[in-house]
């Protein structure tokens, strides 16, 4: 599941002023689907469906009680899941399209209206959603995803309320309350996988993705070990069969694992001649996030720590 914050421009999500260009933005594809009698799906709340465009505006544009010219108004969400996530939702676009608008109700934004700290439920949250089915820059064959456009303040129009600030739970001072955005995405996943009844691999988890883009090696070995160890999940049309590995295959992750152990030690020794143990813990992992740059720089920098020979005649 890919969740983000579209950042404020001055063009379509531009946030200090009306809602407008986002909602026609987000009511885009309507016209080509319906020109060719392709299902389409109007905008939706927590309770209501096929929400004319013209009450989204009136609702976000005046629901901004004491911001100032040049506050941000709104916020933009896209919520979007993968190509397997798809398949658990459903078998035709309606369907989809259905379950998608479930786990918006359902799950995102009650765990949005937590994640603000300030005893919030998902009744306080002004949003509306409008489901999008392609996506012209992606090549996987399912594409469906949720545009979110979430006002500033609550439906009381009293709290003002900022996904994109960096305090957390504070309790002094004067931002109060805060968003934990790591705790939503673990959260919103979850709460994806109890709805759907979906079982996620190590690999398409938040934790993974966070981990091998933000950890330290040790988090990265050790999540990386957890993966190999995992029974692999296989899909054959509709119907999943979960797959454990052979003995030749524990063998030979029995092999990795011991040669990412060496290649850990051999990098706690500042002192090692050997610079070939560090690039493995990187070649390793080809394809699981790992920075080739990265590898090759700490591997310079190791080189630069080791002692010049001199030449023996």
């Amino acid at each position: 599941m890919h969740i983000d914050f579209a950042p404020p421009s001055k063009g379509t999500y531009n946030n200090a002023g009306s809602s407008r260009q986002l909602a026609s933005y987000m009511e885009h594809e309507d016209l080509e689907r319906m020109e060719k009698g392709i299902y389409t799906d109007g905008f939706f709340n927590l309770t209501d469906d096929d929400i004319y465009k013209s009450k989204v505006i009136k609702d976000i544009d005046t629901n901004i009680g004491q911001l100032l010219k040049t506050d941000a108004k709104f916020f933009a969400i896209h919520v979007s899941p993968s190509e397997k996530e798809l398949q658990a939702m459903g078998n035709t676009e309606q369907e989809k399209a259905e379950a998608m608008k479930r786990y918006i109700r359902e799950v995102f934004i009650p765990e949005y209206a937590k994640n603000f700290n300030k005893g919030l439920s998902e009744a306080d949250i002004k949003f509306y959603g409008k489901i999008h089915f392609d996506r012209s820059r992606s090549d996987n064959e399912l594409n469906m995803h949720c545009h979110l456009i979430v006002s500033r303040k609550d439906q009381s129009n009293k709290k003002k309320l900022s996904p994109l600030t960096n305090h957390k739970n504070t309790q002094k001072g004067t931002v109060t309350g805060g968003f934990d955005r790591v705790n939503l995405f673990q959260q919103a996943e979850q709460g994806f996988d109890r709805l759907f009844g979906y079982n996620r691999q190590l690999s398409e988890s938040f934790k993974y993705a966070n981990t091998m883009k933000n950890g330290n090696i040790d988090d990265k070995l050790k999540i990386q070990e957890q993966e190999l160890k995992e029974p692999k999940l296989y899909f054959t049309g509709e119907k999943k069969k979960e797959t454990f590995q052979s003995s030749e295959k524990e063998n030979m992750i029995s092999c990795n694992l011991d040669s990412k152990q060496e290649a850990k030690q051999t990098y706690n020794q500042p002192n090692n001649s050997s610079g070939d143990s560090l690039l493995s813990i990187f070649s390793l992992g080809d394809g699981n996030g790992y920075d080739s740059i990265q590898a090759e720089d700490l591997q310079a920098q190791k080189r630069k720590k080791k002692k010049k020979k001199g030449i023996r005649r």
